[in-house]
Parts: structure tokens; C-alpha cells; sequence
């Protein structure tokens, strides 16, 4: 199985997810799924923010360091089994450029049906250029997720 997130810039959210998710699957030791990340708006080679790479690295013990930001014309889209996008206007524009993905895309808590009381928000907010305790909160919700994510392709 091949699983891609997508954010904007491929530097936060969508990479935090891609990490989190290849190290809990190594910790598993699943070797049956392959984990990408890409970028509507990726400038390809992009270093991850400092508050991603460190909040992943505090918290996770996962560590970004090597990740490289890809734009999504740049990426293998075409060869995933499932696409899972930080925002529904991320969904949106995956489905304008690529209309034979559908049934493929989906938000990542739409996903895993996810619904945290009084935040029933289908999207996971753009930390980029908020404090630390912004990416902290953005990582447990996006953690949430791939762990309901965990349980359901078990």
C-alpha cells in the first residue's frame, strides 16, 4: 500500500504526518506500506520549518532532518493507493488536477472519522509562522489521526 499526505508547502503538516506515520509503521514493523508527502505549492527541496523538525523531534522522537519538500507535479500521485490532504481545499485542488484520483483523496480526518469534541473542523490548521505550542497542537491532532489511521488499514 502507498499512503501520501499533502499540505501546501510540504514543510509542515504533510511532512510531520509522513514521518510520524513511517516511524510508528517501522516501530510496527509493517513493512507493507510506503509513506510520501508532496506540496500543492512545494518549492521542491524545501528544509521543514524549525518548530516542525523540533515539536516531531521533542515529541515523536522523529526526526525530519533529512525531509526534503516536493512539489506535487514532482511526486508519484499517480501510484498511491490512498491520498490523505491536511485541509478540504487541499482535497479540492488535488481532485481539479488529478479527476482520476477520485475515491482516492480524502482529508486526513475525514479519513479516519475523526471528530474531537467542540472541533468537529475537517481541516488540520496551517501552523506555518505561529509559535512552537501552535505546531505542538497541530502534531497531537495530526498524531490522533495517524493513529486512527493505523487501526483502520490493520
Amino acid at each position: 500500500m502507498k499512503i501520501m499526505f499533502i499540505c501546501t508547502g510540504n514543510i509542515c503538516r504533510s511532512a510531520m504526518a509522513h514521518h510520524l506515520l513511517e516511524k510508528k509503521l517501522k516501530d510496527l514493523k509493517r513493512e507493507d506500506i510506503e509513506v510520501f508527502s508532496c506540496g500543492i505549492y512545494a518549492q521542491t527541496g524545501d528544509i521543514p520549518t524549525w518548530e516542525a523538525k523540533n515539536v516531531m523531534k521533542e515529541e515523536y522522537d522523529v526526526d525530519m532532518s533529512k525531509h526534503r519538500a516536493t512539489y506535487i507535479k514532482n511526486s508519484p500521485i499517480n501510484q498511491m493507493d490512498l491520498i490523505l490532504c491536511a485541509t478540504k481545499s487541499h482535497k479540492i485542488a488535488v481532485l481539479d488536477m488529478y479527476p482520476n484520483l477520485d475515491g482516492k483523496v480524502f482529508t486526513m480526518k475525514e479519513y479516519v472519522s475523526y471528530h474531537r469534541q467542540y472541533h468537529d473542523d475537517i481541516d488540520i490548521k496551517d501552523p506555518w509562522g505561529y509559535d512552537i505550542e501552535t505546531y505542538r497542537s497541530c502534531a497531537s491532532e495530526i498524531e490522533e489521526c495517524v493513529d486512527l489511521l493505523l487501526q483502520k488499514i490493520s
